[in-house]
């Protein structure tokens, strides 16, 4: 009894959870060309080597598109120290032109062109969203791991995001280095 008590009122054993779902069986990154806005090609499986937070939208870019990676950007500044070990990577899934203020905007994030089937054979959004409705980690290891819920824009959703990156990037600390 005594052993029961100082479990329950002392270890306290907790259930964490991730805010972000997880996906089994993870994807790999898929070896196909894709292109920097300059029109160079790279094999995509060349961003392997750092974990990757991932958003996916029309080139066009409008208020929610915006918003996205408004928020992508708000997450990655602040895992502070540790932001050197997440790349944010805005794949363009077609030809649309990018606003060169977004692209200013964005200064620091992998922007590439990807075909969009090949994409959708890669990543799927969950049920009765968008692909660009969500954003998704990457782990260095080029296995696509966590999606997060779509409309992120609450700050409790936001801090929920947060958490599990810095969870995750406190786990890998051991084996992970900044940079690729």
């Amino acid at each position: 009894m005594l052993l029961s008590y100082f479990s329950y009122y002392v270890i306290r054993p907790q259930s964490i959870s991730a805010f972000g779902e997880l996906i089994e069986p993870q994807r790999d990154l898929p070896s196909i060309k894709v292109k920097q806005l300059d029109g160079q090609a790279i094999d995509f499986t060349q961003l392997r080597g750092q974990w990757l937070f991932v958003a996916t939208t029309s080139g066009k870019c409008e208020a929610d598109c915006e918003k996205l990676l408004y928020i992508q950007r708000q997450l990655h500044k602040g895992l502070g120290k540790q932001q050197d070990k997440l790349e944010r990577v805005w794949l363009v899934s077609d030809d649309a032109p990018v606003s060169p203020l977004l692209v200013e905007a964005l200064q620091g994030a992998t922007i590439l062109r990807i075909d969009p089937k090949a994409l959708e054979q890669w990543l799927y959004p969950s049920q009765g969203h968008l692909l660009s409705d969500h954003l998704y980690l990457v782990d260095p290891m080029g296995h696509w791991m966590m999606r997060f819920p779509p409309n992120i824009e609450a700050p409790e959703a936001a801090s929920k995001i947060k958490r599990d990156l810095e969870r995750l990037l406190r786990a890998a600390s051991s084996w992970d280095q900044p940079g690729r």
